[in-house]
């Protein structure tokens, strides 16, 4: 009886943590994300390079939990939204407008996704990958 109720601490003390750990990483993306879509308030790549390396550091430990649907979810979001900003840099150097129309569309996109992320994260359910 004393092994398992410790084993429930445990695994309690584990989600939290991960918890705070996925707090800390979406809220560096959102500030990264506010900051792609305010012109002018760009924090730069630094806070998206630490979030996205807790959540590479992080997702292991998350394996078998709710909350590693969130780690990849970030994760994916990262990698996804520079992979969109790589393809649709040659319109700014071309064009200016649609190279700027695709930066607010990729921007507002990555800012949903954090969002969403954290609004599900905050019912303590997993996120649809």
């Amino acid at each position: 009886m004393h092994e398992d109720i410790t084993d429930v601490q445990t695994r309690a003390e584990r989600a939290e943590g991960l918890k705070a750990w996925g707090w800390v990483s979406y809220l560096l993306h959102l500030i990264v994300a506010v900051g792609a879509v305010i012109p002018g308030a760009q924090p730069g790549a630094a806070l998206l390079i630490i979030a996205l390396v807790i959540d590479l550091v992080k997702k292991g430990d998350a394996e078998g939990t709710w909350q590693a649907s969130h780690y990849a979810w970030r994760i994916r979001t990262v990698l996804w939204a520079g992979v969109l900003y790589v393809v649709t840099a040659p319109l700014w150097v071309l064009f200016l407008l649609p190279g700027w129309i695709a930066w607010c569309l990729i921007s507002i996109w990555f800012l949903y996704r954090i969002v969403r992320g954290m609004v599900t994260m905050n019912q303590n359910r997993a996120i649809d990958v």
